[in-house]
């Protein structure tokens, strides 16, 4: 029989994601995920919500992006697999473990002008650039231009009609 650790996950984020960069220079963000769902139960038919908190691992290209686009309380599909964190606490010197995930892909739910909109709504002032709230840091690196300042935008060739005569009469299927 074949394993399998693949998880689909649906929710809304709890705060912002700040980008950090490990010592090899790889962007990393952590999400913290909100996935609800409403039980009914007993002979009243009452309902309640029961919410589970996640904890998400972006790397890279993706963790760049979150932070770009995603704040407070936006809807994402996270997919990934489970992954068991392991650390001893030094206050107590216990071993303690948690179970995340690592995101293989992160797709944004929320409209674009709603995700501008909240990040407006949120601070009155111009957005500050995002990815960690002290950039004095030691560690600190400015994420890379999405474009290299070389690259210019495509051409657009002009678009020719198709002339009759030039149908092929062989279908390939």
């Amino acid at each position: 029989m074949a394993d399998l650790n693949k998880v689909f996950l649906i929710g809304r984020l709890t705060q912002d994601p700040e980008l950090r960069y490990t010592p090899s220079g790889a962007p990393v963000t952590d999400l913290r995920l909100a996935t609800s769902r409403v039980l009914s139960g007993g002979d009243e038919g009452e309902r309640r919500e029961e919410t589970l908190y996640i904890d998400v691992t972006v790397w890279n290209r993706q963790a760049e992006n979150c932070c770009q686009y995603l704040t407070k309380g936006s809807g994402v599909h996270v997919e990934g697999f489970l992954r068991m964190d392991s650390w001893e606490d030094k206050t107590s010197g216990e071993k303690r473990s948690k179970v995340k995930v690592v995101a293989d892909r992160v797709q944004f739910l929320d409209p674009k002008g709603r995700r501008e909109e909240s990040a407006q709504g949120r601070d009155e002032e111009a957005p500050a650039p995002r990815g960690g709230s002290d950039r004095r840091s030691s560690d600190y690196r400015p994420a890379p231009s999405s474009r290299p300042a070389s690259a210019a935008p495509a051409a657009r060739r002009p678009v020719r009609e198709p002339d009759p005569s030039e149908a092929e009469d062989d279908i390939p299927f």
